[in-house]
């Protein structure tokens, strides 16, 4: 695919990043005295429902499949975005959670170099410094570009309908994962926040 042609989804997915993050979801979640242990099981539990989503919205094959797989990458931010809000309130921090630390916790894993302007490490701590919001479009925007080729390879799979829905999903479930300790990692140190 063209660079031309990829400009579409480049925006598309910058769009979907800015809409998933302008709003720091709810949670039901209660502050733990043990919330590692708490945490480990929200992960888990968002990393399976994660898998079986990207997988089943991965089975349609060929041209038909292309057409899932923004909603499939967007519907998996949503079940992380979610876990990263319940892994804040377990560790007593979702009233201080922003935008910004839903950015950091959901795409670090894509590109630190993208974030080393919005996250400095002090020491042992990370902190996560608040944002414009045209510093969090560029930064959507530069996440698009990254995650367009993901998008491009996600859309090469549903040729190969099976074997790419469990690639898919299992990607899915890790990269879950890695989220999730991105947000312990975070919310770990309260004065990172």
């Amino acid at each position: 695919m063209t660079q031309a042609a990829s400009e579409p989804l480049r925006a598309q997915l910058t769009n979907a990043i800015v809409d998933l993050v302008v709003r720091v979801p709810p949670s039901d979640e209660a502050a733990q005295t043990q919330p590692a242990v708490r945490a480990h099981a929200i992960a888990r539990t968002a990393a399976r429902r994660a898998s079986l989503l990207a997988g089943s919205l991965s089975l349609p094959p060929g041209v038909l499949g292309w057409v899932t797989v923004l909603p499939e990458m967007v519907g998996v931010w949503k079940l992380q975005a979610q876990m990263v809000a319940d892994i804040a309130a377990v560790y007593g921090q979702h009233h201080r959670l922003r935008r910004e630390h839903l950015l950091y916790c959901l795409f670090k894993q894509i590109s630190a170099q993208l974030f080393r302007d919005l996250a400095v490490r002090m020491g042992e701590r990370v902190v996560v410094r608040p944002t414009t919001q045209k510093v969090l479009q560029v930064l959507a925007q530069k996440l698009g570009v990254a995650l367009a080729g993901a998008a491009l390879r996600k859309g090469a799979s549903r040729f190969v309908p099976l074997l790419g829905a469990v690639s898919v999903g299992a990607y899915a479930y890790y990269d879950t994962l890695q989220v999730a300790n991105n947000a312990v990692a975070l919310f770990e140190d309260k004065k990172g926040l």
